[in-house]
């Protein structure tokens, strides 16, 4: 390549912003240009007689390999891409155009860093993917699940840890977790759990390489040989403060993470921040569809799907079921005799007493005031129901001390069974209902007597 002009070449070479370089058959560079320093961290001098291939991200090498070897067969390669790793540890994205000479037996190439383009891309990527994820899981487990995989098309995540922080139980939740070395990240004294707290306490990112000499006070011990695995916490920060963290950790040995990688993950965790909190708004704003919020149990329209449902599996399997309506006597005089509030906890008594009578697969709701309904699936026979009723009367005639009162309530239920008393949700209701008032104004003229 020598000539009476390469001097002069070689100078305005060096002006260019784009690296220009010449690796020979032995992939050994051979000549760079100034702005390889720029791209790669390394000065012409350190980069001459080094192999290309080291450069190259481990992900990337043979791929690469495989390129230049079409280079060298005659094959000329135009906006090749591949990733490089610089002097400093920082992966930089490059663009290649490069050909063979013959003459020369030089492989002769331009890069182009478009590392800034690619980390443009990758967090548009994310936005897209993340909103996309957000909208179609049906809950939090389903979206940890997905941001999981998509985190992992872009670094090492094989390891990977959502926490979520209850405020007002001062509590850290694992609802994602998966690292085969912690299993349970919540009990005290886990690496993972201690991180989180960290990130969680501080606001801030936290990124732990192999021999790293700043690493947060702690945390030493996990970064103290080059071999140890690298850890990135990130917080999930949202405009009511920081909810959780984020932690992927590398296996031992194997890639590190970057400062890259830690302001990509940044990026993403305000999605999955906002995406959280939208997840759990419409999970509450269906619980209150769907719930008392006095009692916690089932309400009407709940209740009704519930019964929906078991009527259409009863039908199928020519099962029973039942239905009891329970309502509670002279309820108006302990509101009118102790106040809203000692009422308010007789009915979460009578909720937690009703519960303790059936099984979990069973339905316990309150439809309104002082009137609740247990539904019980798939019973063997009508005795079944009468026996849970029984069992309801005695529970519930057991005294109740509350905030200071002593108090007793007797229920009148009334049951309707399926088949006898109707196949549709109308009819059954219909029945328990008058079955109910039948037996309060029997217990009506036991008070008079």
């Amino acid at each position: 390549m020598a000539s009476r002009n390469s001097a002069p070449l070689a100078s305005y070479i060096d002006l260019l912003l784009d690296a220009v370089c010449a690796v020979d058959k032995q992939g050994r560079f051979v000549f760079v240009s100034a702005a390889c320093e720029r791209i790669f961290g390394y000065t012409p001098e350190e980069l001459v007689g080094l192999p290309m291939i080291d450069m190259v991200h481990p992900a990337d090498r043979q791929r690469t390999l495989d390129a230049a070897r079409e280079i060298m067969g005659g094959d000329p390669k135009l906006n090749f891409e591949n990733r490089y790793l610089r002097k400093d540890g920082r992966v930089v994205h490059i663009l290649w155009s490069a050909r063979w000479s013959e003459v020369d037996q030089l492989r002769i190439a331009v890069a182009r860093d478009i590392t800034e383009r690619k980390q443009a891309e990758s967090r548009q990527a994310a936005l897209y993917a993340i909103s996309e994820a957000a909208h179609a899981a049906e809950d939090l487990l389903a979206l940890f699940k997905r941001i999981h995989l998509i985190i992992g098309e872009w670094l090492p995540a094989l390891n990977f840890s959502v926490a979520l922080y209850d405020e007002q139980c001062a509590q850290l939740n694992f609802p994602y977790h998966v690292d085969d070395n912690e299993q349970q990240p919540e009990q005290p004294g886990t690496v993972t759990g201690r991180l989180c707290a960290e990130v969680i306490r501080s606001g801030q990112p936290i990124l732990l390489t192999p021999d790293q000499d700043d690493a947060p006070a702690g945390f030493e011990l996990l970064v103290a040989g080059q071999h140890s695995p690298c850890w990135l916490g990130v917080p999930l920060n949202s405009q009511n403060g920081t909810i959780g963290a984020l932690i992927v950790k590398s296996v031992a040995g194997g890639e590190r993470y970057t400062e890259q990688d830690k302001e990509l993950l940044q990026f993403v965790c305000a999605q999955v921040a906002t995406a959280i909190e939208r997840k759990q708004l419409h999970a509450r704003l269906q619980r209150m569809a769907q719930y008392d919020q006095l009692t916690q149990l089932p309400n009407r329209e709940l209740l009704r799907d519930r019964l929906k449902a078991s009527l259409t599996l009863a039908k199928l399997e020519c099962g029973r079921m039942a239905l009891l309506y329970v309502d509670l006597d002279r309820f108006k005089e302990v509101n009118d005799t102790h106040g809203h509030a000692v009422g308010d906890m007789l009915l979460q008594a009578v909720a937690n007493r009703l519960k303790g009578c059936v099984r979990e697969t069973d339905t316990v709701a309150r439809i309104g005031g002082d009137e609740f309904v247990v539904l019980l699936h798939s019973i063997q026979a009508a005795e079944d129901a009468d026996g849970i009723a029984g069992k309801i009367r005695q529970i519930l005639a057991q005294p109740l001390r509350l905030d200071g009162h002593s108090l007793n309530i007797q229920p009148s239920i009334g049951v309707a069974h399926y088949p006898e008393h109707g196949s549709e949700e109308k009819q059954l209701f219909r029945h328990a209902d008058e079955a109910m008032y039948s037996a309060k104004r029997q217990n009506h003229l036991k008070y008079r007597a």
